[in-house]
Parts: C-alpha cells; sequence; structure tokens
C-alpha cells in the first residue's frame, strides 16, 4: 500500500470510537440534563454551560463537533453567541433550540450560520438524526482538510476531492506511475476528471518544470487538428502565411495532453503512432523531421476496445497507448466524496464572487446522495453567469435526477437556509443548474460524474 493510502486509511480510522462531542448551551437545568442524558446514551460526549459566555469558554477549551444553544439566554441571547461561535469557528455546526419555533426566527437563525433550527419540546428520534448528521458533516469536512493537507505535503494532487476507496486508488496509481515516461491511458465518462488527473501526472514527475499542452481533439477537424498538433511551414496551404510550430514542440520534454483521443481520423492516429514509436514527425507541408521529447497522456470516454473491433482506432495506437491504464470512476460509485465535492464547490464560487463562505445543509445534501443517474458540472458561460448571480443572493443551483422539474429539491425549508452550511434563504431555490461537477477535469472538474 502506498504512503497516499496509509495517510488517508489513519485520518479516517481515527474517526471511530466516540458518537462526537457536544455542547449543550442552555440555562434551564432540566434541558440541559435530559439532552445530556440523551446524548451519552446514543454514545456522545458531552459537556454542558449555563450560559452563552460560559459555552464561549468551553469552545476555547475543547473541540466540539456541535453545539446545541437555547435561543433565549440571559445575557447575551443565543443570536449573539452564534455570531461569536462563528466569527472563530466557521466549520462548527451549531443547532439552534427555542420553544419560540416561528419561521422568521428559523430563517434568522440559518441566516446566521445555524445548522438547523429545533423547537421545545422535540421529537427525540428527529432530533438524534439532525445531530447525527451534522456531527457526519463536521467530520467530514475535518477529515477532508487533514487528508488534502497530508497529501498535498507529499504530492501535488491540486484540485482532487475524495476519500472514497476508488479515490484512494486513483491516488495510489498516480504516485506510482507519475515519475514513469509511460504513455498513460486514462478511461472514463465525460466529467469524471481526466484532465486534472493528467496535470497531477505531469505535476508530480521529472516533468513539472515543463509545460503541459493540452488538446481536445474533438473539438476540430481533421486538417485543423494535424496542423494544430505538428505545425506548418508557409504555404503548405491558403491561410498559411507563415509557418508556425505545433503542440508537439511546444510540449517539448512535458506533457501533452490529447482528450478525446477516440475522435480522430485514421489518417491522424498513424501520425501519432509514428511519434509514439520514433519521436519524430514532419511539419505540415514540410520535408525535415523533427525530434521531440514528449510524455503523452490519452483520455477517452468510450471503449477504445470496441472501436478497435469496429475498425474505427487502430489497434498498434491502442497497444501503444494502453502501456498504463487509469479508469476513473463515475461520481455513483463514490458517493461517500458528494458531501466532500458540494463543499468545495460552494467554497470556490464564494471565493470568486466575494461572499462569505457557505455550506449545504444535511437536508439538502440527502437527495444529491440519494442520485443515481447522472450529476455533474457544466461550466459554459451561461451557467457561469447563473452561479454567479446565485452566489450573489446566496443561492446553488442543481441539476439532474433527483431534482425535480422545477429544479426544487425534495427537502423542507430548512436544507436551503443559511450556515456556513446553507443557503441564506429561507426556501429551496427553483432553479435547475449547477451544485457540483466530477472527479476532476477541464479546469473547473473535481469530482466525478454521476
Amino acid at each position: 500500500m502506498s504512503d497516499a493510502a496509509v495517510i488517508a486509511r489513519s485520518l479516517f480510522n481515527g474517526a471511530s470510537g466516540l458518537a462526537g462531542a457536544v455542547l449543550i448551551i442552555d440555562d434551564e437545568a432540566e434541558i440541559r440534563e435530559s439532552l445530556q442524558t440523551l446524548l451519552e446514551m446514543e454514545g456522545f460526549a458531552v459537556e454542558t454551560a449555563n450560559t452563552g459566555e460560559a459555552g464561549l469558554q468551553r469552545i476555547g477549551e475543547h473541540p466540539f463537533d456541535l453545539v446545541l444553544l437555547d435561543l433565549a439566554l440571559p445575557g447575551r441571547d443565543g443570536m449573539e453567541i452564534l455570531a461569536e461561535i462563528r466569527s472563530h469557528e466557521t466549520r462548527l455546526p451549531v443547532i439552534m433550540i427555542t420553544a419560540y419555533g416561528t419561521v422568521e426566527n428559523a430563517v434568522r437563525a440559518m441566516q446566521s450560520g445555524a445548522a438547523n433550527f429545533v423547537q421545545k419540546p422535540w421529537d427525540n428520534e428527529k432530533l438524534l438524526a439532525d445531530i447525527r448528521a451534522a456531527v457526519g458533516w463536521r467530520r467530514a469536512e475535518e477529515e477532508n482538510v487533514q487528508l488534502k493537507r497530508a497529501l498535498k505535503q507529499r504530492y501535488n494532487f491540486e484540485n482532487i476531492v475524495g476519500k472514497s476507496e476508488p479515490m484512494l486508488k486513483i491516488f495510489d496509481l498516480v504516485a506510482q506511475v507519475a515519475n514513469s515516461r509511460s504513455t498513460v491511458l486514462l478511461q472514463g465518462e465525460s466529467g469524471t476528471g481526466k484532465e486534472v488527473i493528467a496535470k497531477a501526472l505531469h505535476l508530480n514527475s521529472p516533468r513539472h518544470d515543463r509545460p503541459f499542452v493540452p488538446v481536445n481533439t474533438g473539438s476540430m477537424p481533421t486538417d485543423l487538428l494535424e496542423s494544430t498538433l505538428f505545425g506548418h511551414v508557409k504555404g503548405a496551404f491558403t491561410s498559411a502565411i507563415a509557418s508556425k510550430k505545433g503542440l508537439f514542440e511546444m510540449a517539448d520534454r512535458g506533457t501533452l495532453f490529447l482528450d478525446e483521443i477516440a475522435t480522430m481520423g485514421l489518417d491522424t492516429q498513424a501520425k501519432i503512432l509514428r511519434v509514439l514509436q520514433d519521436r519524430r514527425f514532419m511539419h505540415l507541408g514540410g520535408v525535415q523531421e523533427v525530434q521531440v521529447d514528449v510524455r503523452i497522456i490519452a483520455a477517452t470516454n468510450i471503449d477504445l476496445r470496441q472501436a478497435v473491433r469496429e475498425g474505427r482506432f487502430r489497434e498498434d495506437l491502442f497497444y501503444r497507448l494502453n502501456v498504463i491504464t487509469i479508469e476513473l470512476p463515475p461520481l455513483r460509485q463514490r458517493k461517500e466524496d458528494i458531501p466532500l465535492l458540494v463543499d468545495f464547490f460552494l467554497k470556490k464560487y464564494a471565493q470568486e464572487n466575494d461572499r462569505p463562505a457557505r455550506h449545504i445543509t444535511p437536508e439538502a445534501l440527502r437527495p444529491l446522495m440519494r442520485v443515481t443517474g447522472q450529476v455533474r458540472f457544466r461550466p459554459e458561460a451561461g451557467g457561469r453567469d447563473r452561479r454567479r448571480a446565485g452566489a450573489e443572493a446566496g443561492v446553488e443551483y442543481l441539476e439532474g435526477p433527483g431534482v425535480h422539474d422545477d429544479g426544487q429539491v425534495t427537502a423542507d425549508r430548512r436544507c436551503c437556509s443559511g450556515r456556513p452550511g446553507g443557503r441564506r434563504r429561507g426556501e429551496v431555490p427553483p432553479h435547475r443548474d449547477q451544485v457540483y461537477q466530477d472527479a476532476a477535469g477541464t479546469g473547473d472538474d473535481v469530482a466525478g460524474r454521476g
């Protein structure tokens, strides 16, 4: 097992044991005692405080996974204490408890960063479910931060988010093959993050200080693609008014990433094969050979073996490319990474739009965890503009099965209320767009297509 996997397992194994550490802040002794008894019976470690100031002191002294905070406290009320907690502990979930369960109070608490809002008297099972969800979110958040820090100290895995077993295997494989000169074939559905994995291979290789040159081979016609890859001499074709280097030369001593390689025509495939065999090629219209030292990483979202059988892809090129193969799993095969991905993108777009960081609530996350079809982020210009506009309103957008035709998620009002963990508004937004993207791919990719 590689160092990356050992690091990850040591971090996540540490989450076993007690169900979590909870601080109860309430001025009523009967409430504190009943909550403490309930939680301790469920395996939680519990501390209590009878004032907001005493609670803040406890938070300064000990780490907690969750705070249960009464809204009506003597002296500084619960909203003031919540604001104080948020100013120092942005990732610590807080559930507000009150005997005055108005919609206005709930919305105000959520906008101030509460994870949830519970009215007295509460239902024990519902309260325990909310507490477990909030503690689980907190631990996943902390574990991901630690894992990314530990991995990045050893590997340059920028923009790769995940703690699932499939992703740990990807980390292992990238670490093992990065130093090799061998060609790598990345296979996976669209949006599973092939370009980000290719970048990780490059950045962890001896070529890391040389160019990483990506090209989407399916986005241009054959003549333009060959001119782009191999360059041309002046007069090679009508519009060739000057000689021009191709991407193979630009990537010399670096890495060339050929995305959607299965879309190339057979003639272009033959020329790519020659470069792989001899490290030589000729400019379009040229007569002199050019020698290059380029590592090729290719990617495809189709079954190349089937394409070979159908005569659409050269068998000799397939075997040249298929030296080392990395299969990238879709998001539906690693659902435990969904909370990390959602959090990653909410932070990313909040930062892009100079907005406070927000987090999705457990209620809003549940429909995403139940999705069985495709859920992915599409970085087209219109989608970006809608995300930016949504960020101004504290709204994130969803798309895919599990989101209704009107864009609403099946969840109650609280799912979209704000916290550093939710949306700012007190209702589910009727929009239908994107929240996160898959395993890593184009500039924004990080997760995996569902």
